[in-house]
């Protein structure tokens, strides 16, 4: 991860006093070690969650039938015999056609490089402002999970020394991950190749384009996205969004939260989280009665675990945050509307 402060959004001050007096402890040996071997076991992971959607994917990719239910017993392993025989069969396949292991290897290098982008911004902003933070972890997840990671974090082991400093730390990352997906999105629309849906497509999963790629395939002239197939850097660019908007919720210690903290106090933040929970769990059903998927849930589940988290107070919180990163929020709101998708999924 680049530790340059040349890359730090110019809106991140350097001359505050409180901020010139701090030194971040660096990283020690034993936990560069620790960091790169989750970030080389998640590499894997995601390398062989894109292999296998590439694998999914195929039209005709083989058929994995498990014996109907017959006992009690049955009933509660089928899903996990259909589960393991499917990754099996996708392994065996996979091996025979290596090009699905390419795609999956896109895939993967695509995606750790949005999350380290935004990582990477929280990071070079905790130094800039002497705040200790650890390196990221890096969260393996192998398939089923689609993206064959949880995502990454930080953890910050000192105070939040003010309001500037709390604002800044909490949008660099969103803002340097969006930054680096551009170029992703963009890759992924330029290899984008036409696919044709059966009319009596059952069990299909689509993937519902945010307005950030809507507007980046009406620029590059790609007509049609809703029938084309999705390809690893499509992928990445779409879950990379997905991150981005869910951390940019305005709740608890979500960067979107540290954002309105930051701007309006504790009493207006915990008063929007609240709003904001109540707006998802009500879009909830409604993502599962009108697209067959539950991700309202999940963003819910997600939002009421932040909320129960109580927001950290900065060191000194009388600081005005000045007209640049007045400008700086309107700009991270515009992310958030580019990224967010009430219902990202459609089960057909």
């Amino acid at each position: 991860m680049s530790e340059s402060i040349r890359g730090i959004p110019v809106f991140a001050a350097r001359s505050e006093g409180a901020s010139r007096r701090r030194r971040a402890a660096r990283p020690t040996a034993r936990e560069w070690a620790r960091h790169t071997a989750l970030f080389i076991l998640t590499a894997l992971t995601a390398t062989w969650a894109g292999t296998m959607s590439a694998f999914w994917s195929l039209s005709d990719a083989p058929q994995v039938l498990v014996a109907s239910p017959a006992t009690p017993l049955d009933y509660i392993l089928f899903i996990p015999r259909q589960l393991f025989g499917e990754l099996g069969a996708g392994a065996l396949y996979s091996f025979a056609h290596p090009s699905l292991i390419f795609d999956g290897a896109i895939f993967a290098l695509a995606l750790l490089a949005i999350l380290l982008a935004h990582e990477a911004g929280h990071y070079v902003a905790c130094r800039l402002y002497g705040v200790d933070a650890t390196l990221p972890y890096f969260i393996p997840m192998p398939p089923p999970f689609m993206a064959g990671t949880l995502g990454a974090f930080i953890k910050i082991r000192s105070p939040i020394p003010s309001r500037r400093a709390l604002f800044d730390i909490g949008v660099a990352g969103p803002l340097a991950g969006f930054a680096m997906i551009i170029p992703v999105a963009v890759a992924g629309l330029l290899t984008t190749t036409p696919q044709a849906l059966p009319l009596d497509a059952t069990g299909m999963i689509r993937f519902n384009d945010p307005l950030m790629l809507q507007l980046l395939a009406w620029v590059l002239g790609v007509r049609d996205l809703a029938n084309t197939a999705p390809n690893p850097f499509y992928f990445a660019a779409w879950i990379g969004l997905l991150v981005t908007s869910l951390n940019l919720m305005p709740v608890g210690q979500l960067d979107g939260g540290h954002a309105v903290y930051a701007f309006f106090g504790a009493r207006v933040h915990g008063l929007v989280g609240r709003v904001a929970f109540l707006f998802v769990l009500l879009l909830a059903p409604l993502g599962w009665f009108l697209h067959g998927a539950p991700t309202g849930v999940v963003y819910a589940l997600l939002l009421f675990i932040m909320l129960r988290l109580r927001h950290p107070r900065a060191e000194d919180e009388r600081d005005s945050l000045g007209l640049r990163r007045t400008l700086v929020a309107l700009f991270t709101l515009l992310v958030f509307l580019l990224s967010f998708l009430p219902f990202p999924l459609t089960v057909s």
